[in-house]
């Protein structure tokens, strides 16, 4: 229990400003609702996530990272980076870096644009930081 309180008390690092069109963000809220069950804390974060993003048209999102978006990001903790494209779920395939908006990583990426950085926590509870170093579509 005291760590949880440690943890709570901790001040959160504040979130970098996010973009996203207003149809991803409804496809992506449906999507959040409808997977609340199964997967509580990623859709809880996407969820997150999107109430707090600006809505803005398709033309004001060059370089902002959407569905389909292939993105170079480094792990801050690592230093490493790492090519993904963030999909859907039924579109995910670790073997090709297709990385599922239903993850950690995923929920946290959306919306982003190069130079963001970004901390969330993983599912065993532990804090991660990554920053966005390319998008393009």
């Amino acid at each position: 229990m005291r760590n949880f309180e440690t943890r709570s008390r901790r001040e959160q690092p504040a979130l970098p400003p996010i973009k996203i069109t207003e149809d991803e963000s409804r496809r992506l809220s449906s999507l959040a609702n409808s997977t609340m069950e199964l997967f509580p804390r990623v859709a809880q974060f996407l969820a997150r996530e999107l109430e707090r993003a600006t809505v803005t048209e398709e033309n004001d999102l060059r370089g902002v990272i959407r569905m389909g978006s292939k993105v170079t990001y480094r792990d801050d903790e690592t230093g490493a980076s790492r090519e993904i494209v963030l999909v859907y779920p039924h579109e995910a395939n670790i073997e090709l870096s297709r990385i599922s908006i239903l993850t950690p990583v995923g929920a946290a990426l959306i919306g982003l644009s190069v130079g963001q950085r970004i901390e969330f926590e993983t599912p065993d509870t532990r804090t991660r930081g990554l920053t966005v170093l390319a998008v393009s579509e």
